[in-house]
């Protein structure tokens, strides 16, 4: 690995940023390669669920006092900075969820209810179970039928197997942006463009884009786009679907409760406009201004420069894991965007994580809620490494020198 390959300037600098990496683990100094999974949280999002749950802490959009005042102002300054960064054109097409999984359940169970007996809902085999279970379950509710776009040999979809599953019956394509096990990019602009002109719903998990390059909705032309915020440096527990209002006025509500109605008698009620007919009870406030925080951190940085580094650090990890013996790299040669898989001959995942673990590198093992993607490439469990902006060829060098020795004591 020659470090005249990499950027001058790795986004590595930021890792001041992070009170976890301060820390050592097993008495080494952490290496997060874990990222794809669950992001480190910055300090500036620390401190801004801090600061909320110090002083503006109270519930949103009913009370008239100065708490409540406040932390309404926050949770919807927070959907409009959710609206910006994914370029909705408004803020009631963004619904704040639990997390991706959430979001795309909620898609899942409203498109859901206009399925009828024979209709087709297309998914792809790369999928994470969050866009394939709730899928396989609105077809069982319905009487739909489940069609599937193969993967090929480098990690890519068979985009062309995709024009002959389409047909007079096709409704609904799901789809993710990036393979959180291969870390291979969709070709989204053919697949959504051809589903538009057969007039398909399209659904699209973003879990694994966002924290890495600028996502544009209306440039997409998805009619939905679900994402986590603790996979783009924010907390857990909160996520988002975005929904082309058009289509988002289709889906009914999925939870009964406060503020997601009008008018309610003992024997009826009526629903309030979009988002709040979708986000019944108190929402997760502090969690929408870690988002917000979240947000404001990734957009310090120049993003085009920041993925021109990470891609150059992924192709460094890929070349320097594919020369060691007997270890091998999913979907090899192919273009990755912030993660990649491999395996080590004779050994399994999780003992080569257990060893990477002593040596304080974090590193995901299993078989990444993907199963379908396990059976594919013929492997029980993988080993997955994500970068995240803090991670440097220092980090990279970490994993590599950390499975060179799993090889020599465990093969």
């Amino acid at each position: 690995m020659n470090p005249r390959d990499l950027p001058a300037a790795l986004p590595g600098a930021a890792a001041s940023s992070f009170p976890a990496l301060a820390q050592t683990v097993h008495g080494q100094r952490l290496v997060y390669l874990d990222g794809a999974a669950s992001t480190l949280t910055p300090r500036c999002v620390i401190e801004a669920i801090a600061h909320y749950q110090s002083f503006d802490h109270a519930n949103v959009h009913r009370g008239v006092h100065a708490l409540a005042e406040r932390a309404t102002t926050r949770f919807e300054d927070a959907r409009e900075a959710v609206r910006a960064f994914v370029h909705a054109s408004a803020t009631r097409e963004i619904i704040f969820t639990r997390g991706a999984t959430e979001a795309l359940n909620l898609a899942a169970i409203g498109l859901g209810a206009g399925l009828r007996p024979g209709d087709e809902v297309i998914v792809t085999a790369l999928e994470h179970h969050a866009n394939l279970v709730p899928w396989q379950m609105a077809c069982a509710r319905s009487g739909a039928r489940l069609r599937f776009i193969p993967v090929r040999d480098d990690g890519l979809l068979a985009v062309e197997a995709f024009e002959a599953l389409l047909g007079p019956r096709s409704r609904v394509l799901a789809l993710t942006q990036v393979s959180n096990v291969l870390g291979t990019v969709v070709d989204l602009a053919a697949l959504l463009a051809r589903a538009r002109a057969a007039g398909l719903v399209t659904v699209v998990d973003g879990a694994q884009a966002v924290a890495h390059a600028e996502v544009d909705v209306q440039a997409l032309g998805c009619d939905f786009y679900a994402f986590s915020a603790h996979k783009m440096y924010g907390p857990t527990g909160i996520g988002v679907l975005y929904g082309r209002e058009s289509v988002l006025e289709r889906i009914p509500p999925l939870f009964g409760g406060g503020d997601m109605i009008e008018t309610v008698t003992l024997e009826s009620a009526t629903y309030a406009p979009l988002p709040a007919r979708l986000e019944a009870g108190t929402p997760n406030i502090s969690g929408a201004v870690g988002l917000h925080a979240a947000i404001a951190f990734l957009e310090s940085f120049d993003r085009a420069r920041l993925l021109q580094a990470e891609h150059q650090l992924l192709a460094a990890m890929e070349r320097g894991l594919s020369a060691l013996p007997g270890v091998r790299v999913l979907a090899a040669g192919t273009p990755k965007q912030g993660a990649l898989s491999f395996v080590v001959d004779g050994v399994h995942a999780h003992d080569v994580g257990t060893v990477l673990d002593r040596r304080g590198i974090a590193v995901r093992v299993g078989h990444h809620c993907a199963m379908p993607v396990m059976r594919r490439f013929g492997v029980p469990a993988t080993v997955r490494a994500s970068l995240s902006v803090h991670n440097t060829l220092e980090d990279v060098q970490a994993l590599l020198d950390g499975v060179r020795e799993t090889c020599e004591r465990l093969r």
